[in-house]
């Protein structure tokens, strides 16, 4: 497993990351998450990222009890605040001081941790001053129980104000959390210039883009049993990349796979942290397998001929549209 520092911080993280959106508390059974944590453990990945709305709380928990008795110091756990948690009710959802200073406490005691090392704004939340959601970081900060903050899904605009409040409270904000891949490229145009300047990397969810990059899903046949695709959490996002447009050139990305001794998971993987502000590629896993399998995406240099026979392959069904984040 090679390393990555997170932004300008002194933070390293495993450039591969283990994720339980659906898996955790929902998709498997605990015993089974367990496995999947205990492979990424064995394969190296030291950085683990969840967040209090998975399973509405249940993925925590179960991520908790996964890395009870690790080395604490040894370990890199995000979770993220904003989605509803709980009943629902009118302060358990939103980026204002109640929910962010509750919900982090809970998420602590879930964690089984006295702090988590980054915690993260799940998006933005256009109802609350941004100065009452950055003073709450701060003193959550100041209070020992958060190391950094972050944020998902923010565009350029909002890292920048979030960027400029950080500093006046002296917050040590270095990440934003997208959704990229070979597939949805919306971030290079304007978030990652916005992260560069702002002192930001990127921590990427879906670099398999939920699986389909994996070649698994084929065009005009129905999806596999048990996938991503049948799963509630999930099918909403993976819904839109399920046409047979994109099914199509996703099958052409197998010889090039080939040609540099992956597989079309790894390539993919390979394929985001060949941008520099990506810090880290998060993955998930259903089986232990998908885990050894995946991590050995690790330190793989694609030379441009690949990236460009990758692009022409994906040609017209590629997103890159920066008002497509969040």
């Amino acid at each position: 497993m090679e390393f990555r520092r997170l932004g300008r911080s002194g933070l390293s993280v495993s450039e591969i990351s283990y994720g339980n959106w659906i898996t955790h508390g929902s998709q498997v059974e605990e015993e089974q998450a367990v496995s999947c944590v205990r492979a990424a453990l064995e394969s190296g990945i030291s950085t683990f990222d969840t967040a209090d709305v998975y399973a509405n709380t249940r993925a925590e928990s179960v991520l908790g009890r996964a890395l009870a008795g690790q080395r604490r110091e040894s370990l890199e756990i995000f979770t993220k605040v904003f989605w509803p948690t709980g009943p629902g009710g009118p302060n358990d959802r939103g980026l204002g001081r109640k929910h962010i200073i509750e919900s982090a406490n809970a998420s602590l005691q879930r964690l089984q941790t006295d702090y988590v090392d980054l915690y993260q704004a799940h998006r933005f939340d256009e109802s609350v001053p941004l100065e009452e959601t950055f003073l709450a970081f701060a003193d959550l900060v100041r209070a020992g129980k958060v190391l950094y903050v972050g944020v998902s899904e923010w565009n350029a605009d909002q890292i920048a104000r979030g960027a400029e409040l950080a500093r006046e409270l002296k917050v040590p904000f270095i990440s934003n959390q997208p959704q990229y891949s070979m597939l949805w490229r919306v971030i290079e145009a304007e978030v990652v210039p916005a992260s560069e300047r702002a002192g930001l990397s990127q921590i990427v969810w879906s670099p398999i883009a939920q699986g389909v990059l994996t070649g698994k899903y084929l065009p005009g046949q129905p999806v596999p049993a048990g996938s991503r695709a049948t799963d509630e959490s999930g099918k909403n996002f993976i819904s839109r990349l399920l046409r047979d447009e994109v099914l199509e050139k996703v099958q052409q990305l197998k010889p090039i796979a080939e040609d540099v001794g992956l597989s079309m998971a790894q390539l993919a993987v390979a394929w985001v942290l060949q941008n520099k502000n990506v810090a880290s590629a998060i993955i998930g896993a259903t089986r232990p397998e998908q885990v050894t399998e995946n991590v050995k995406a690790t330190g793989v240099t694609l030379d441009q001929e690949i990236l460009t026979r990758i692009d022409k392959a994906l040609d017209g069904v590629v997103q890159t549209d920066p008002s497509f984040t969040g």
